[in-house]
């Protein structure tokens, strides 16, 4: 056991310090865990989450193919057509980014709509940092409302065994959907105030012409299959994978139909973050290992002494303390390494796990908002900005982060607790 947890902690120092080589330090790690006798090689690949991969893969390729198509902005066009000022346009903005990230990944989303508030801003000649950066912490919070919304929540429905409809109601109670809406209307009404001396007129101005309707098709149709899906009984483990794969094939056969170019049929497959599924790939191996060795039932261990054996105190223990270390490090490792650490601390407490999954969603997808560099879509942002000739302070950055963060995790924190913890 002593091996495991050496090689793990290593492992994350790693990750943490060296982002950009994340992905060869996780793939060398779930090797050495294999060549150290740690974990068989028939364990290493059935540790792999197949599903969870595919389905990553083919949104992030119909992803692309949708942002390509310019429906996104036209979106947006429209709903500033109906915001009187720059109050309500950057609020309008940021909830829009919100509904978006929910079915699409949140730097994707950010790349859509940040270009919207910058025209904005420059026909108003004002400074876009706090549009931006507003546009970028809802499009983190919304990422936890369903199963494709962002990488930790594909992660929970793989590990947990939940569809894409069990995100709005699961065992006959609401999901983690609700709680995420409700942080989001609270949030609203934070920016609101936050933002109550933006009282600038907004004029209208030309739609963006959308010519291609197929990708938005696709990804509603993709989100359709998923919620068909969920209803089939006993069906395999690789299908809601395989339908985020087909549907990708059919953007690609209509791309090359369409404008008879390799370039363009090749373009989503690029975009694909191959970094990222090599990443969690790696993760994947390394948390079988660290479980195999028994790693991870010491760590429930230790969060059921530390919460006195009391379930909402551990519950608070395990949001807050994903908050804070969102903050400063990805969610994606600290959500996979977390999700059987939660699993173990419920089966030591002979409650069921899915509080305290919802729990850590929530907690480890907002607490990026803390800092500029808590998540990747805010990274995105604040390089957008600087592209721009715009700096972003750290105190401009905390002037909306922070009181977004806290009063949309309370707000979730709180309706969690009493759906699912009673």
């Amino acid at each position: 056991m002593s091996l495991a947890i050496i090689l793990f902690i290593l492992t994350y120092l790693m990750l943490l310090a060296l982002p950009r080589w994340r992905a060869p330090i996780a793939l060398g790690s779930a090797a050495l865990f294999i060549f150290l006798g740690l974990l068989s090689p028939q364990q290493a690949l059935a540790s792999v989450d197949l599903n969870v991969l595919l389905m990553i893969a083919g949104t992030m390729g119909i992803v692309s193919l949708f942002i390509d198509s310019q429906m996104p902005v036209l979106l947006a066009d429209l709903i500033l057509e109906r915001t009187p000022d720059v109050k309500c346009a950057i609020v309008a903005l940021a909830l829009f980014a919100g509904i978006i990230s929910a079915f699409v990944d949140n730097v994707a989303t950010v790349l859509m709509i940040a270009p919207v508030a910058l025209v904005i801003a420059r026909r108003l000649k004002i400074n876009p940092v706090t549009m931006v950066i507003a546009i970028s912490v809802s499009s983190n919070l919304q990422g936890a409302a369903t199963l494709v919304g962002d990488t930790p929540s594909i992660l929970l429905g793989g590990y947990a065994g939940m569809d894409f409809l069990d995100f709005f109601f699961f065992k006959g109670k609401l999901g983690i959907f609700w709680a995420v809406e409700l942080g989001a209307a609270v949030s609203a009404i934070v920016l609101l105030y936050l933002l109550r001396h933006e009282t600038m007129p907004i004029s209208a101005h030309k739609r963006t012409v959308v010519t291609d309707y197929m990708p938005t098709f696709l990804l509603t149709g993709t989100v359709l299959l998923l919620i068909g899906a969920s209803f089939l009984p006993e069906k395999p483990a690789l299908t809601n994978g395989l339908i985020c794969l087909f549907m990708l094939g059919l953007g690609l056969i209509w791309t090359g139909f369409t404008k008879r170019s390799w370039a363009q049929v090749l373009m989503p497959l690029k975009e694909i973050d191959y970094a990222t599924l090599a990443l969690l790939s790696g993760l994947f191996i390394i948390i079988g290992g660290i479980t195999h060795a028994g790693v991870v039932d010491v760590l429930a261990q230790c969060f059921v002494a530390a919460g006195a054996d009391n379930p909402f105190l551990i519950y608070t223990l395990i949001v807050w303390a994903s908050v804070l270390f969102s903050a400063f490090i990805d969610n994606i490792p600290y959500v996979a390494a977390m999700l059987p650490v939660v699993q173990g601390i419920a089966a030591m407490m002979g409650i069921e796990p899915y509080v305290l999954y919802f729990g850590l969603l929530s907690g480890a997808t907002l607490g990026g908002n803390l800092t500029p560099i808590g998540a990747s879509a805010n990274i995105t942002a604040i390089g957008i900005l600087r592209k721009e000739g715009w700096t972003v302070k750290n105190r401009d950055f905390l002037r909306i982060g922070l009181p977004f963060t806290l009063s949309a995790v309370t707000a979730g924190y709180l309706l969690i607790w009493l759906i699912w913890g009673f």
